[in-house]
């Protein structure tokens, strides 16, 4: 006959349990907050604009979900579908451009010793520091004199040079990229690109779905750059379409205007959540390291 050892369970004291309540308190409180936007801009996409303007704030949904629809589609500027694939095709071409050029540059900072390395990871970090603001009026003038405007090209080709991801790589690639893995692939007689596309990319996949997401919501929120290249209305993408909604004279239909920001929304979750599995074994691996 055995018998098991008594397991000795740890007794808390008062001060973790009211702290450990607290804390809990303090995070149901903030993912609330959080939450609240989004849930009354769903809510409000269902009501009508008069129910709005009396009570903006309702968790109530309303009726008005398919008029609000219908007065989208009825107004000539906006195309929800047609600004959905232009933001699609330029916010997803834009972050594989700056996934994978900043990734490669962050290896070239990374496994080789060169002279100008460091006064080269410098000058990128101060790129950093110049607001995309300042260099607007010379950016248009130059797309404008070879031609680029009302072109997706001149909003996908500039994403290549992404300051702020090279730096994010390259501190993440510091300690998780073992250089001996690169010698034995060298002494294989494999090739630069062929390394780097082979071990460093699946080496770097959390960091590369981390900055996927925030290039991608960067790409599809833009608004200031699209709407000073782009003029046709065929080539509008979805913020543009949705600023315009606030643009009408007479009456401004705010349960049209909750729809339209509810479509510009939705594709962002969706790469969120088809991503987020990455990021978690990220944070995971991170955990193990240290």
């Amino acid at each position: 006959m055995t018998t098991t050892a008594p397991t000795l369970v740890k007794k808390r004291t008062p001060g973790q349990v009211i702290f450990k309540l607290v804390a809990y308190t303090l995070c149901i409180i903030l993912a609330v907050l959080s939450i609240f936007p989004f849930v009354i801009m769903l809510v409000n996409a269902t009501r009508t604009t008069h129910q709005i303007q009396q009570h903006a704030v309702s968790l109530i949904p309303g009726t008005a979900l398919l008029n609000n629809y219908k007065i989208l589609t009825s107004k000539d500027m906006f195309n929800p579908w047609l600004g959905l694939l232009n933001s699609a095709i330029i916010s997803t071409f834009s972050t594989v451009c700056t996934i994978y050029f900043s990734t490669l540059t962050a290896f070239a900072l990374v496994a080789y010793d060169w002279r100008l390395r460091r006064p080269f990871f410098t000058f990128i970090l101060a790129v950093m520091m110049i607001p995309a603001q300042i260099t607007a009026i010379g950016f248009y003038q130059f797309m404008y004199k070879i031609g680029m405007t009302n072109n997706f090209l001149s909003l996908i080709l500039p994403a290549i040079a992404a300051p702020a991801t090279v730096f994010f790589m390259r501190q993440y690639m510091v300690p998780s990229l073992p250089m001996e893995l690169l010698q034995s692939a060298r002494v294989d007689g494999s090739g630069e690109f062929r390394t780097f596309n082979q071990i460093v990319i699946p080496l770097m996949k959390p960091a590369m779905a981390t900055q996927a997401i925030f290039s991608f919501v960067s790409s599809w929120n833009n608004l200031f750059v699209p709407s000073i290249l782009l003029t046709n209305k065929s080539k509008y993408t979805m913020p543009i379409m949705v600023s315009l909604l606030n643009g009408d004279i007479y009456k401004v239909e705010y349960g049209a205007v909750y729809l339209g920001l509810v479509l510009t929304v939705l594709p962002l979750f969706i790469i969120y959540f088809a991503l987020s599995k990455y990021i978690i074994a990220g944070v995971a691996l991170g955990g193990v390291k240290g």
